[in-house]
């Protein structure tokens, strides 16, 4: 009876985990409110290429819409490409 306890114990703890990271795949950052530590965590993007997206965003407004990221030195088409399913505005 116990080890079917612990079965179904690590059953449901294997699942939530499972969607927990499930929840974290799908969901996206907002380019205008992010920091740099969690732009840093995109496709494509690094520490330097972050802080570069934060400093452009404070010194000339919000972006509005992923596409305008290319304004950014370093950040181009083919990374604004690949960043299209996980950032947004």
């Amino acid at each position: 009876m116990k080890s079917l306890l612990k079965a179904i114990v690590f059953s449901l703890l294997l699942g939530s985990a499972s969607l927990a990271m499930a929840q974290d795949a799908t969901s996206t950052v907002n380019i205008n409110t992010a920091d740099a530590e969690t732009l840093a965590q995109l496709p494509g993007i690094g520490a330097a290429k972050a802080q570069a997206i934060v400093e452009d965003r404070t010194a000339n407004g919000p972006f509005a819409s992923v596409d305008e990221l290319d304004r950014v030195s370093g950040v181009g088409a083919a990374t604004v490409d690949g960043l299209r399913a996980q950032a947004g505005t």
